[in-house]
């Protein structure tokens, strides 16, 4: 659409290692994909990108674990990623993998752009190696207790207790993961990112940004302050992205580490996409033009790598846009611990999808996201809130109001008469609630803008008890068509409002309206007197104390 804007969503890329969680629903992917829906609707050019990351650590622990070939866990996990998004609705304009061709030469670029700017530079670190299994040992194949917090299952990137990022010599008794042997530290070479020539640049940036979380600005201010320092960008391993040719004089056995390759996802998936479309060159409208914004959906575990190492990888590179946002979440947690595939905290996403209305699901996740603090979330926290506040407040005034307007007008949509004060009334309040929305998805404040609707909703339901339709209906059939028709406009409103939170359920409700969905924004749509209404059902099912 000419004049509109180019928004790239960005969103975290799960390692292909075993089943998500609620917590990773929560603090990436549907945020992400209510947002880019919202945008969608609103005519923006979005382009919604990640995929499995294929070559983390995680994996190749699975596969040792599973006595079996890395790729064997990938395509498993692959393909449960994508039946839980297809489930969910989760609106990808493009979920691929860092297995591709497409990313290699991508990787490759960036790798050989950094090394020609001076910023990839090679040189001899000593790493942990277990005698035994006689190998080096990537970061998760070390484990220990963690200096911050105590945790004894740190690993060697990050304690999943406290959440900080970990070197593995900053572990405190350190173990192998394959022979369970103290390692030793022996020289190896490797190439070196020079973070620390981008930390008063960074630094810069960061202090400049406005509108970010801040807890996200904060913790990458913080990190910045504390001293940059240069990161070992291979690793020695057998799985993962190999050298380009041309930098194989380190010897046999080197990989890029994910850490560096996987961040580098969001650009090869937005190339792989524009490939796809028949025009490569698309996705420079969401990389170079300045004007483009970039929004990097991710967890707090997270802000790091996309509020500090990515901005630097991307200023070496140069011409290409920074992050617009890095709207990270905080934890969700399950009985006051955070979420995490490796120690088996959280049921997978796809034990709901099998329980659960996709809406509804999407609806108890939504008002409870974690964007300021972490969130405790229970099996009965997600039964109450469908029940209490979804089938309570929204399905049933859905379906008391177009079923009493079916029965009593043949099934049409009613001919106002003239709008009394109280029906001005309410459709400026939901007119308001529609706009009210629509900022504060725009400032990333989604849980806030799913109860904003939720009020809006509320408010017809305490404009239908002081009107009393169905006893009006009795005495002045005028004015119950016009109480009906205002009901059923602002619910029409509050149904565009929904559109990005509950999509299934949204689109079943504009056909009961017999309205058709378009990309006018969170605006109300008009409702045509004498249209003929869809067929009528209820939006959602009450559950009952079994169904988690």
């Amino acid at each position: 659409m000419s004049g509109s804007r180019h928004i790239l969503v960005a969103v975290a890329w799960p390692y292909a290692s075993g089943s998500r969680h609620l917590g990773h629903l929560s603090g990436a992917y549907l945020p992400a994909d209510i947002f880019a829906r919202y945008h969608r609707l609103a005519g923006n050019q979005v382009l919604m990108v990640s995929g499995s990351d294929v070559h983390g650590t995680p994996i190749t622990v699975r596969a040792d674990q599973e006595g079996v070939e890395p790729a064997v866990i990938v395509d498993r996990y692959h393909q449960e990623f994508l039946s839980n998004w297809k489930s969910l609705g989760i609106s990808w304009d493009l979920y691929t993998t860092t297995g591709t061709d497409n990313h290699r030469e991508v990787t490759w670029d960036v790798f050989r752009r950094l090394h020609e700017h001076g910023y990839i530079v090679a040189k001899s670190t000593p790493q942990f190696y277990d005698a035994e299994a006689e190998r080096f040992l990537p970061d998760r194949y070390v484990e220990g207790t963690c200096p911050f917090c105590g945790y004894t299952g740190a690993r060697g990137d990050q304690c999943d207790d406290c959440g900080r990022q970990l070197d593995p010599e900053d572990l405190i008794d350190p173990r192998s993961r394959f022979s369970g042997t103290t390692p030793v530290m022996r020289e190896t070479e490797h190439y070196f990112l020079r973070l620390s020539a981008f930390e008063e640049r960074l630094l810069a940036w960061l202090e400049s940004r406005q509108g970010w979380r801040k807890h996200v600005q904060n913790m990458a201010i913080g990190f910045t302050k504390d001293g940059l320092h240069d990161r070992a960008i291979t690793r020695d391993l057998t799985w993962g992205i190999p050298l380009p040719p041309e930098f194989s004089d380190l010897g046999e056995g080197k990989r890029i580490y994910v850490w560096f390759e996987a961040v580098i996802g969001y650009l090869s998936a937005a190339k792989e996409w524009a490939q796809r479309t028949g025009d490569p060159q698309a996705w420079q409208a969401w990389w170079e033009d300045p004007e483009a914004e970039s929004y990097y959906f991710i967890g707090k575990d997270n802000v790091v790598f996309h509020a500090v190492i990515w901005p630097c990888q991307l200023m070496g590179y140069e011409g290409l846009n920074l992050p617009t946002d890095v709207p990270a979440n905080q934890y969700v947690t399950f009985k006051g611990e955070k979420g995490s595939a490796s120690r088996g905290i959280g049921r997978s996403i796809t034990w709901y999808t099998e329980r659960l209305e996709p809406d509804a699901l999407r609806y108890a996740l939504a008002a409870s996201l974690p964007e300021q603090n972490d969130t405790d979330l229970s099996d009965d926290e997600i039964v109450r809130r469908i029940n209490e506040e979804l089938v309570a407040t929204w399905g049933n005034l859905v379906n008391r109001v177009l079923n009493l307007t079916a029965r009593s007008f043949d099934g049409m949509v009613p001919t106002p008469g003239t709008l009394a004060a109280e029906d001005r009334e309410l459709l400026d309040t939901i007119d308001r609630t529609l706009s009210d929305e629509a900022d504060l998805i725009e400032h990333v404040e989604l849980r806030s803008g799913l109860r904003t609707v939720m009020q809006g909703a509320q408010a017809v339901n305490a404009y239908l008890n002081a009107q009393e339709p169905w006893k009006v209906i009795k005495q002045d059939r005028q004015r119950a068509a016009t109480i009906l028709w205002t009901a059923l406009s602002a619910i029409a409103g509050l149904g565009v409002g929904f559109l990005p939170y509950l999509p299934f359920t949204s689109a079943r409700l504009h056909d009961m309206l017999g309205l058709k969905a378009g990309k006018g924004g969170l605006r109300r749509p008009d409702v045509p007197e004498g249209a003929r209404l869809g067929e009528i059902g209820p939006l959602f099912t009450k559950l009952d104390d079994t169904a988690l």
